[in-house]
């Protein structure tokens, strides 16, 4: 009998265990079982034979990865899913996660990229990357700035609810720069805008002479939790730029998305 160090037990052993994993991943994702599946469900959705799904179901049974309906027999993911995603985003740090992507994205643009956090009716600074050119934008992290005015304000304003825009609005838009969106009503059209490309603009709003490019980074549940953005002279970000700059941002977003396990609304 093969030792566990025998390189042909650890490839048997490896692909044992990646069999099993897609067990989870299709319980997880296959939204044509939402009350379980069943044993040939299973066999035939993973193009397995049944004897093999039985066999590795069992320890996932055993570790209430999976639990089995005592009467239907269907199986669906167990509690210890639940326990191991709490774990999972109570010890995740979204400032450590996303660096390494804001670092890129600083460097490949050239321009000040921002993380934002939001609390209504303002958004918050939460990290920076400096721009590599002389001429910066001056922020700095604990900052904070109106949401209805900012390119992640939008971002988060886009995907909120229609009491958490309302009190974003009744808090006032006053006009910051002669650009500033100031009407409830345009400030709605403009987020369906954004909800449609993916993308937010400060179009020289907030500041004069800035213009900002954000997108919105999501969660498990679909809920932006963070956004992202990059800043710079109107000079240098210009509106020939934004639609690149857009793609970018929200390439960078979608990433960090991924990282967090997060789900885009209607991707599914």
């Amino acid at each position: 009998m093969d030792s566990p160090d025998v390189p042909g037990t650890r490839r048997n052993a490896s692909s044992s265990l990646r069999r099993a994993l897609s067990i989870l991943r299709y319980l997880a994702e296959n939204d044509t079982h939402p009350h379980g599946a069943s044993l040939t469900d299973l066999a035939t959705g993973l193009a397995m034979s049944k004897s093999t799904v039985l066999r590795l179901v069992g320890p996932l049974r055993e570790e209430r990865l999976v639990d089995q309906d005592p009467e239907s027999g269907h199986y669906r993911l167990g509690p210890q899913n639940a326990l191991l995603g709490q774990l999972y985003l109570e010890r995740l740090d979204i400032r450590r996660t996303a660096s390494p992507l804001l670092h890129q994205l600083a460097q490949d643009v050239r321009e000040a990229v921002h993380l934002v956090s939001f609390d209504p009716p303002e958004i918050i600074y939460i990290d920076k990357v400096e721009s590599p050119q002389a001429v910066r934008m001056h922020s700095r992290v604990g900052g904070r700035q109106p949401a209805y005015c900012t390119a992640t304000g939008k971002a988060f304003l886009a995907h909120a609810a229609d009491d958490v825009l309302d009190r974003v609005t009744a808090a006032g838009m006053p006009a910051r720069t002669p650009a500033t969106i100031t009407s409830p009503g345009e400030l709605r059209t403009e987020l369906a805008r954004i909800r449609e490309r993916g993308y937010a603009v400060d179009d020289v709003e907030n500041e004069l002479d800035i213009r900002c490019v954000g997108a919105p980074v999501f969660d498990h549940s679909g809920t932006v939790v963070t956004a992202v953005s990059i800043s710079g002279p109107a000079s240098r970000v210009t509106h020939d730029r934004v639609a690149e700059i857009g793609a970018r941002v929200t390439e960078t977003a979608q990433a960090l998305t991924d990282r967090l396990g997060g789900l885009v609304p209607g991707s599914r």
